[in-house]
């Protein structure tokens, strides 16, 4: 456990008691981020005046689980609010200039973008033109002048943003993702509200509540879970299961997630993906309609309707997938020389190629661009490798893109059919400039050895202490070194893509598992003496606990 905890950074008794106790009292003031106190006395003022409020949010789990935030903290607080969620495939990502002028047109006198809007220079000049003020909250990474490398950003009312410069000192988790600057602005509204520096008992029952929707967009943004991201995290899921909001209470539901105790794996792959369904798959108005305002049984069509649409969206993964791999194989991206990876498909459906990119980038190990094209038009989801920074690099290949935003590890484009490869070759020359061999070989960081019988119950116990587990704190991941198959791997699982194996050494002996195993590990013969790279979890089974190794890697000792 000291061991894991040095390996995160944290080497004194009083961060080692901060880490495993998250407390809300480490949460940093929200006046701290720039601009937030300003567009919060906006905010409070529009409430008082009974001003119509529209929250502009992106399609996503982040935007989804923002935009539910902001619209629950100003229904607590009395005001007129309302919602707008762009078409994923009609409007595409972010603010735009023909929603921000419908929304002027329907009597909105404040406009409040959450996860999105940072780059919207034009969208910007429509609110202003019609007088309405309009405050930008993202995270996203705005445009740099190319000679002063000065940011250019719309010019609104104001722009609460973590990582914008211009305050006394830096805000103290740059890494706050949508929900997070929305849970955020929602407390310095409740503050502003009042006129002083402590919320209302309403309210902060209230905010405590919302920590399960930002827990929900903080996880599922794949933001850094340290920190105050740690905190919202950790009071999120512990509150998840018990939240009082209707609409949460149908997707857990939904889920057959009812009366579990629910972790970060949870949220990442059960109800994350029923949430993005609705904007992959159709509008994810209907997403924030279930978190927001649906009755309960509303509430639970809406998630019994996402569920239908994460299968269907499943379905159509699974064949862009294959037509991916066949495309990449075909363009030599799994040569050494290749540094990137840009694929483009007639018939693609756009609201799923961000997740095939990020299947790619797990088979190649390569920055990926997989481009949706569409009656001379191409709709693009890059993710990324360590070490190279997505929205650079599109600002790089910007002649030949329409549109392009996002951070450094995922980003969306817009561009003309015939600039594909024309793209390509922009991007992968930028591939070839900044990325080493080095980096494109997979690694996989080892906490600690261990033994089997140093993995007790107790042990693994208190691993799980160390969660929830994410982007910058994984899962421990630990070296076993030598240890004898005590029996041949066999296949298991429906379509036999897994590995079950038993282990011995000494006098100990474990279950093991390896998840979509490459094909010939399972010509290991018993007794061969093997190392692994596992991680050591609790397997429940007929009411009998007991700890079973979960291999990411193995190999044959002494190699």
């Amino acid at each position: 456990m000291a061991q894991v905890l040095l390996n995160r950074g944290i080497d004194t008794a009083e961060a080692g008691q901060q880490f495993l106790r998250p407390s809300l009292k480490l949460l940093h003031d929200p006046s701290l981020i720039p601009n937030l106190e300003k567009a919060s006395q906006r905010i409070a003022q529009a409430v008082r005046d009974k001003e119509k409020i529209v929250v502009y949010g992106d399609y996503d789990v982040d935007g989804i689980t923002a935009v539910s935030i902001l619209w629950h903290a100003l229904k607590t607080l009395g005001g007129d609010v309302h919602y707008y969620i762009p078409h994923r495939l009609e409007e595409g990502y972010g603010l735009n200039a023909d929603a921000v002028a419908e929304i002027c047109e329907g009597g909105a006198k404040l406009i409040i973008t959450v996860d999105c809007g940072v780059t919207a220079i034009d969208p910007a000049k429509v609110a202003k033109a019609r007088g309405v003020d309009l405050i930008i909250t993202d995270h996203h990474e705005w445009r740099e002048d190319h000679q002063t490398n000065e940011p250019v950003l719309p010019d609104v009312h104001s722009i609460v943003h973590p990582r914008l410069p211009g305050g006394e000192k830096p805000y103290p988790n740059p890494n706050l993702c949508g929900a997070g600057v929305a849970f955020k602005l929602a407390w310095g509204i409740g503050k502003a509200v009042v006129g002083a520096n402590r919320v209302s008992d309403v309210y902060r029952a209230f905010l405590l509540d919302a920590t399960a929707l930002a827990a929900l967009g903080t996880i599922a943004d794949v933001v850094p879970l340290v920190g105050e991201n740690r905190v919202i995290a950790a009071f999120g899921l512990s509150g998840l299961s018990a939240s009082k909001l209707t609409g949460i209470r149908a997707l857990i539901d939904s889920a057959q997630l009812t009366g579990k105790p629910l972790d970060a794996y949870h949220v990442g792959f059960r109800l994350g993906p029923r949430l993005n369904a609705s904007g992959r798959m159709g509008h994810a108005k209907l997403a924030v309609e279930m978190l927001t305002d649906a009755s309960p049984a509303r509430a639970m069509e809406i998630a019994t309707f996402l569920e239908t649409q994460n299968h269907e969206r499943q379905t159509i993964e699974k064949g862009i997938l294959e037509s991916a791999v066949q495309q990449a194989i075909l363009l030599g991206c799994d040569r050494d020389d290749c540094r990137a990876v840009v694929l483009g498909g007639e018939g693609w459906h756009p609201g799923v190629i961000g997740i095939v990119a990020s299947r790619i980038v797990e088979r190649f190990h390569r920055p990926t661009v997989m481009i949706a094209l569409n009656n001379g038009h191409g709709s693009g989801s890059a993710r990324s490798i360590s070490g190279f920074h997505l929205a650079h690099a599109l600002e790089v290949c910007t002649e030949h893109l329409e549109t392009h935003g996002g951070h450094e590890m995922a980003a969306g484009l817009k561009m003309q059919s015939a600039n594909l490869i024309p793209f390509r070759e922009a991007f992968c020359a930028h591939a070839r400039e900044l990325l080493t061999p080095e980096q494109l070989i997979p690694e996989i960081t080892l906490e600690a050895t261990a033994t089997l019988g140093q993995l007790t119950l107790a042990l693994v116990k208190d691993l799980q202490r160390l969660g929830p587990f994410g982007q910058g704190n994984p899962k421990p991941l630990i070296c076993v070194p030598g240890v004898t198959l005590a029996s041949p791997p066999r296949r298991v699982g429906k379509a036999g893509n897994h590995l079950q194996m038993l282990v011995r050494q000494g006098t100990a002996t474990m279950q093991c598992i390896l998840f979509n195993a490459a094909d010939g590990l399972e010509k290991l013969e018993k007794g061969t003496v093997i190392d692994l790279a596992a991680q050591a979890q609790l397997n429940e089974y007929n009411g009998y606990v007991s700890v079973q190794l979960c291999i990411e890697d193995l190999r044959e000792s002494g190699l």
